[in-house]
């Protein structure tokens, strides 16, 4: 599962080159994560690059980190995501993501993540909504994610 996380993640950074690039963007981000009885609020940001891959399809990047509002613990997961979609229409992208967490659930020190999500732009202003499942691997249950974010394109 790892190696296809990261093939996804490379596959995004090596087909979309700088001469196609669309778009650079930074997002702030609030959701909720759960998992073996358990949900936490979480907070976060993230920023990412987009390529065009033609007129309809795109690939890029994302680096995040998000604030588990855990009050047993202190913790922020850090994310590495390799995101593969489609414009749907000049304001809408749905994408797929997947890559690589650490530490999104109280007792797991690391974990692979596979999502989708929904973003739609009013200028270069765009709103999100992205789900995320966490694979823990490590003989605990995994976690799930829904987050919404407000970000602005470059």
């Amino acid at each position: 599962m790892r190696t296809v996380l990261f093939s996804l993640a490379a596959a995004a950074a090596v087909v979309a080159t700088p001469a196609l690039a669309n778009e650079a963007r930074v997002e702030a981000r609030a959701g909720v994560i759960w998992g073996s009885g358990d949900s936490e609020a979480i907070v976060g940001a993230a920023v990412g690059y987009d390529f065009d891959l033609g007129s309809k399809a795109f690939a890029g990047v994302e680096v995040s980190g998000d604030k588990i509002l855990d009050s047993a613990a202190n913790r922020v997961a850090f994310g590495f995501t390799g995101r593969l979609g489609a414009k749907v229409s000049p304001e809408d992208k749905l994408f797929l993501a997947g890559g690589y967490t650490t530490k999104p659930c109280r007792f797991c020190t690391d974990s692979e993540h596979l999502g989708a999500g929904w973003e739609h732009k009013f200028g270069p202003i765009y709103g999100k909504v992205e789900y995320r499942h966490y694979f823990t691997n490590q003989g605990l249950p995994d976690t799930d994610a829904v987050v919404g974010g407000i970000g602005v394109n470059f």
